[in-house]
């Protein structure tokens, strides 16, 4: 073939595949954030050049913080509005990502929901079953998702040790789970002074260490308990540091019991370190994630404990932003862990556990 030809074939064929691909990459989802003071909004702000998502408006009526935030990341002022409201008809997101209280959750759902806008709030899904039922009563009347992001749903070895333990049934039986989460406290790894206020307020964020980490726990139990509601949730809090949380508990440890297993949170602001692992424990032997790359199990008692490094879960079940995006362009469907359903239940395994240690008993649930 001559040169001047095959270079003209070259041409065309490049120029085609650019054309196929151009027309097989999905637009990118449209999102508008609802407030700036939760800190893991660094981790949607920060991940721009993967091109799954395009933020389109931001709320939030701290205009010191925006301004703050937007100029961190290059970003218009143009891009905020002072209320949710407004964000919603002017830039007409697809989904909306809650970074503000707990508390306020709600109002973001019952903005967003009429609309038929998608929401993902930050971990937990409310601050109590009240808020929890209304959020999820709008999400199915309007037919939107509403999703809960936490940091351990993306860990390899979290999705590994539930295919080890439930599917494969390597150790048998679960009798046993026990979950630690948490750091040195948010006032000693210097949070924003935004997020400190609301995190340690009783009304805002429900509660202090229980709420902020005992949820982790409660989502990993009910997924690797198919779903089920305990039978009973005792609770014990305490105050360690009252001169740093003078409102609200930075330890706590959450008793939850199942008809054939039982589960025990660990959820503090007094770790030397940031820590969040589970320990599950079958008839036979135990399987241990460690953090999100490094798991052990040990099928049985006599066999040698087995040290495993899991690679990350593939795109996009690595981060919440992609599998934000791609539950609402129907390219997947929503995983357990993230569930309204599961959800639901991690919210009443909260609420018990407040109570019960207000009270100082145990709270059955009611079948």
């Amino acid at each position: 073939m001559p040169r001047t030809i095959l270079l003209v074939v070259l041409l065309l064929l490049g120029s085609i595949a650019a054309a196929n691909a151009t027309i097989s990459a999905p637009a990118p989802v449209r999102v508008g954030i609802a407030g700036l003071t939760h800190a893991h909004v660094h981790v949607l702000l920060g991940r721009a050049q993967r091109g799954d998502v395009t933020i389109v408006g931001i709320a939030e009526p701290n205009r010191d913080l925006a301004q703050r935030i937007t100029k961190q990341y290059g970003l218009s002022m143009k891009l905020v509005y002072p209320t949710l409201e407004e964000m919603l008809v002017k830039t007409k997101p697809q989904a909306v990502t809650a970074f503000n209280s707990i508390y306020d959750h709600l109002a973001v759902v019952q903005a967003c929901a009429p609309r038929g806008v998608h929401v993902m709030v930050e971990k937990p899904l409310a601050v109590s079953v009240d808020h929890a039922r209304q959020m999820a009563a709008l999400a199915n009347k309007h037919h939107i998702h509403l999703l809960t992001n936490y940091e351990t749903s993306w860990y390899g070895t979290n999705h590994r040790a539930y295919e080890l333990v439930t599917q494969q049934k390597t150790i048998g039986d679960i009798r046993k789970m026990v979950v630690h989460d948490g750091h040195q406290g948010p006032k000693a790894i210097n949070v924003n002074p935004e997020f400190l206020e609301w995190l340690t307020d009783p009304v805002q964020n429900g509660g202090g260490a229980l709420i902020d980490f005992g949820c982790y726990g409660a989502d990993l139990m009910t997924w690797l308990m198919q779903g089920q509601r305990p039978q009973s949730v005792t609770a014990v809090t305490q105050h360690l540091q009252p001169q740093v949380y003078p409102r609200v508990d930075d330890e706590a440890t959450i008793v939850v019991t199942y008809p054939h297993a039982q589960g025990i949170i660990q959820a503090s602001w007094n770790w030397p370190y940031s820590r969040k692992d589970i320990e599950i424990y079958g008839q036979t032997g135990a399987v241990f994630a460690l953090d999100s790359r490094q798991l052990r199990v040990r099928p049985t008692e006599k066999a040698a404990p087995q040290e495993l490094t899991i690679a990350a879960p593939k795109a996009p079940y690595d981060e919440p932003f992609a599998y934000l995006a791609a539950v609402v362009r129907g390219d997947i469907q929503e995983d357990k862990l993230s569930s309204l359903d599961a959800n639901l239940i991690v919210v009443e395994i909260l609420d018990a556990a407040r109570q019960s240690a207000k009270e100082g008993k145990t709270i059955f649930l009611s079948k």
